[in-house]
């Protein structure tokens, strides 16, 4: 598909992941609002809330050229592209 693609295409397509986040980090997200609904559902009265950043995994900061890597792989992947 990657050879078929046009690079307009394949920038829309980096745009749109942007808007419209996929993958693991998006996913983390989600766990991460889902904890903190649990976790406000059942804090003390006088407990400040959680937010779902409480909850996110931390790794080790990257680059950003590292970010732009992980991203072109992950719309490689998303388009059925191989590296």
């Amino acid at each position: 598909m990657l050879r078929e693609i046009s690079s307009r295409d394949f920038a829309e397509w980096m745009a749109y992941s942007r808007l419209e986040p996929w993958g693991e980090r998006r996913e983390d997200l989600r766990m991460g609002i889902i904890a903190s609904t649990i976790a406000n559902g059942n804090r003390g009265k006088n407990q400040k809330p959680f937010k779902p950043a409480d909850f996110l995994p931390e790794f080790e900061i990257e680059t950003e050229e590292e970010a732009q890597a992980r991203m072109m792989a992950q719309a490689f992947a998303a388009l059925g592209g191989k590296r």
